[in-house]
């Protein structure tokens, strides 16, 4: 805006210039006024130029008076132009320090999206850092109630510590009596190794039949009663009386019979059976053998039939067929249930006359007969096996 005015001044000032001095040097002009010995014209240019000048200093005088901008451009221009040098100097350090700063911001920027980056991080592991300290209280809570159990469960091993060594206890007590009768065994042995055997392993003694549903002094009461017979047939065996030569039963194998007996549904077969070869003057060592009893054979029921080609006229061969006949029938009763005799593998008995009967009957026919077996009556497993025999020629 001053820039306008003071083009403005200069033109409006370079007219009135102009027009004073045409007036002025046209007036002395024709005044023919002279200075200095000049003559009138030159007289009246000088006074023209000098009018000029003067007018010209006088109104710039009177600017430079009134504005500050035109003294600046006027005499300040030299330190107008130092000044925008270091202003732009300034200037361009000012946009190097906001490049700079820009720079910085930026770098900033991108530290704070790696802060948030990691702030979400440390937020998720956090999250998961509680996820974790739940999970682990539920365990720890399981572990807690785990350890209720052990401690329980502890216990519970402890009674059953307190039953296994009085029960230890028993059994070494038991030990203790065997190696007793160990030792007397063996001192028997020892005097009477020259002895006959008076049992052989594993045969029966006695056996019997014990009901079910009997309460526990039922069943020893019944177990004690076979035991007295046993010790009759011992003393039958040896000559002796029963006071003298008692069996001996070993006594958890005994409560455990008892207590079998008397929680089975049916009724049981009792053998007490000599626990190895026992010679005459030794202790009467037995062991029991228990086993579920039932009616095998009804009255009458057929067992087995064979059929047989016979010569005729030989007594031999005869009764080796009635022999192979019942010996086909043993097999077939063992398999049907009957308890064999542990020393001769034999299931029932015939009487001598029935067997000569039938071999009287076999020996003039010649020819293919069948031989017949039949239940003489009803038989449960404990046995023995008694037959008819029927004879049919073919």
């Amino acid at each position: 805006m001053y820039g306008i005015i003071l083009i403005l001044v200069l033109v409006i000032s370079g007219g009135l210039i102009a027009v004073i001095g045409d007036r002025l040097g046209s007036k002395i002009g024709k005044k023919r006024f002279s200075i200095f010995g000049w003559r009138p014209r030159d007289t009246a240019t000088f006074i023209t130029i000098s009018t000029g000048v003067l007018i010209t200093s006088v109104t710039f005088l009177l600017l430079s008076l009134a504005s500050d901008n035109v003294r600046t451009a006027l005499f300040g221009m030299e330190q107008l132009n130092q000044t925008m040098q270091a202003t732009e100097e300034r200037l361009r350090l000012a946009s190097d320090d906001l490049a700079a700063a820009r720079l910085a911001q930026e770098r900033m920027d991108q530290a704070l999206k790696e802060a948030d980056a990691d702030v979400k991080t440390l937020q998720g592991e956090a999250e998961s850092l509680r996820s974790g300290n739940d999970a682990l209280r539920s365990e720890n809570a399981k572990l807690i109630a785990n350890n209720q159990e052990l401690i329980a469960f502890n216990d519970d091993l402890v009674a059953q510590n307190a039953v296994l060594t009085e029960s230890s206890q028993k059994l070494t007590a038991d030990n203790a009596d065997l190696e007793r009768q160990t030792n007397m065994l063996r001192q028997g042995l020892a005097t009477l190794r020259e002895g006959s055997i008076a049992f052989q392993s594993g045969e029966v003694i006695a056996s019997g039949v014990i009901r079910a549903g009997g309460t526990e002094q039922d069943v020893m009461t019944a177990l004690s009663s076979l035991a007295q017979l046993a010790n009759r047939n011992v003393s039958a065996r040896l000559g002796r009386s029963s006071s003298d030569q008692e069996i001996w039963i070993y006594s958890p194998e005994y409560d455990a019979a008892v207590e079998h007996i008397k929680t089975s549904q049916t009724d049981m077969i009792v053998r007490i059976v000599a626990a190895g070869n026992l010679l005459r003057g030794e202790a009467i060592r037995t062991k029991l053998e228990l086993y579920p009893n039932s009616i095998i054979y009804r009255k009458d029921e057929f067992i087995i039939s064979d059929v047989y080609r016979m010569a005729g006229g030989s007594e031999k061969a005869a009764e080796e067929t009635v022999m192979d006949f019942l010996q086909r029938v043993n097999k077939a009763a063992a398999a049907r249930g009957i308890l064999p005799d542990p020393i001769r593998g034999s299931v029932g008995v015939m009487e001598g006359d029935q067997f000569y009967g039938v071999v009287q009957a076999l020996t003039p026919i010649e020819g293919r007969i069948r031989l017949s077996a039949y239940a003489q009556s009803d038989t449960d497993a404990a046995g023995p096996l008694r037959l008819n025999l029927a004879l049919e020629k073919e």
